[in-house]
């Protein structure tokens, strides 16, 4: 699936992922291919996710904002 973290300002990362693990509002939750599509605000927290390519894992810190989950399509608007 396909994972796009947006800064206001910029893009984080753009490319295929294994995984992703957000935190969302109510509770942390995982992303996996087939996932049902869903918007979700996001708290303060950890994105992490797995890159398809070589399965390395990776971790960002944000300060909310939201998730669009659509078709193995991940959007993670971030501040």
């Amino acid at each position: 699936m396909e994972l796009i973290i947006l800064l206001p300002d910029k893009t984080i990362f753009k490319g295929e992922v294994d995984s992703v693990n957000l935190p969302g509002t109510i509770g942390n939750f995982s992303v996996l291919k087939g996932h049902a599509p869903m918007i979700s605000s996001l708290k303060s927290g950890i994105v992490k996710y797995i890159v398809s390519e070589n399965g390395e894992e990776f971790s960002l810190g944000i300060n909310g904002g939201f998730a669009s989950i659509k078709m193995d399509v991940v959007k993670v608007c971030a501040e």
